[in-house]
């Protein structure tokens, strides 16, 4: 009986490990992903502050959508993970001090998709870029 009893709560044990450890990869598996998608959003907008005033409001030049893949144990841009991403580039409607800003200011939007599983992931990332930014002290 003592044996049983032993053995039970041994089998228990196990059981929570290994439930921990499982949760603990999943919780790791997921965070990585989100930086990856950080990161993939940051990229984007960094590099659209490099461009100029005519490049940013010329509606074909910057791609509106874009795909990254990811695998930490793979090659760059081989197999894993694929993120697909929106970037929207829209007016700004801000009127501050009886200053209209709509002609020197754009609103970007970056969002990335993904799936972990079948679980269905999103980011999102705003930011602003201005005619007179820095674009015109690097060119």
């Amino acid at each position: 009986m003592e044996v049983t009893v032993g053995l039970g709560i041994v089998g228990v044990a196990t059981a929570a490990l290994f439930s921990a450890f499982t949760t603990g990869f999943f919780t790791m598996r997921m965070a990585r992903e989100n930086i990856r998608a950080t990161q993939i959003m940051l990229e984007k907008v960094e590099t659209i502050r490099l461009y100029s005033w005519q490049q940013v409001t010329n509606t074909g030049f910057i791609p509106t959508n874009f795909t990254a893949k990811y695998d930490p144990v793979g090659q760059i841009g081989e197999g894993g993970l694929v993120y697909r991403g929106s970037l929207k580039i829209s007016p700004v409607n801000a009127i501050e001090n009886n200053a209209d800003y709509t002609d020197s200011m754009r609103l970007i939007t970056v969002r990335v998709d993904w799936e972990t599983g079948s679980l269905r992931r999103h980011r999102e990332f705003k930011s602003y870029v201005s005619r007179f930014g820095m674009q015109d002290y690097i060119y």
